[in-house]
């Protein structure tokens, strides 16, 4: 009898090791792993130092939902919580396995390059699920096109459109985007 509670909880430490891996695999701080698994700080360190070949990075978690709700975060959040709201509700799958699911989804619908850091990181998406299930954040139909938006639960959201609909006009002018404009030009010429 006693064999098999040490065969059980050695299955247990595999499984969230295993959790942590993927986790670690798709950007998460180590503040996340803390929270999803029951494996102790220095050896979610040991791990993410084995597999990343650094340091975790240091720092706080997001805590505003702002962020959620600008330009470019907001289409990349909204993609992602429509993604885990479908598995959610037609695949039978929740708490940080649909997480993982949908930000795995989500990583492949944006046609990620792993030498680019997504909008969305596996993070921020942990915390967006806080968000809404906190009742902080909603997904709201967006009156012109019909797709579900993430939006502040307490604003007045009648007649909402979403930013694909009505675009702000400083939209895209980043840094970023200036610079693929000029390489996009050096190798037309």
């Amino acid at each position: 009898m006693e064999k098999k509670n040490i065969k059980k909880s050695v299955v247990a430490e595999a499984e969230q090791i295993q959790l942590a891996i993927q986790m670690i695999k798709l950007g998460a701080r180590l503040q996340l792993l803390e929270a999803q698994t029951s494996l102790s700080r220095e050896r979610l360190i040991k791990l993410y130092k084995e597999l990343k070949g650094v340091s975790p990075p240091k720092g706080m978690l997001p805590f505003s939902t702002d962020w959620f709700l600008t330009w470019q975060p907001n289409i990349h959040s909204s993609i992602f919580m429509n993604i885990y709201n479908y598995l959610v509700e037609h695949a039978d799958v929740k708490d940080i396995t649909a997480i993982i699911k949908a930000y795995s989804l989500y990583l492949q619908q944006i046609g990620h390059d792993s030498d680019d850091e997504p909008v969305l990181s596996m993070t921020r998406a942990w915390t967006l699920v806080r968000f809404i299930e906190s009742k902080m954040l909603k997904m709201h139909t967006c009156s012109c096109c019909g797709g579900k938006f993430v939006v502040n639960a307490y604003d007045l959201n009648q007649n909402y459109h979403c930013n694909l609909c009505h675009i702000p006009s400083r939209a895209g002018k980043t840094k970023k985007s200036k610079e693929m404009a000029y390489k996009m030009v050096t190798v037309a010429a």
